[in-house]
């Protein structure tokens, strides 16, 4: 795929969005509607303050 689609969100006719930092989105997806290093997601999270309560979190990001 050599760019992304723009069609009708939730179906197949649109490419996927990636949430993660912009510098390692893969080719095909689309950006983030947010700014996800700012915006908090669903979870209460952001790139620059992730959750890391258990030592399996560690691994999240690199901070």
């Amino acid at each position: 795929m050599k760019t992304p689609k723009e069609g009708a969100p939730g179906t197949t006719d649109q490419s996927p969005r990636w949430e993660g930092p912009k510098e390692t989105r893969p080719r095909g997806y689309l950006p983030a509607k947010d700014d996800p290093e700012r915006d908090r997601d669903a979870v209460g999270e952001n790139l620059k303050d992730p959750h890391r309560g258990k030592v399996s979190d560690a691994g999240k990001t690199k901070g």
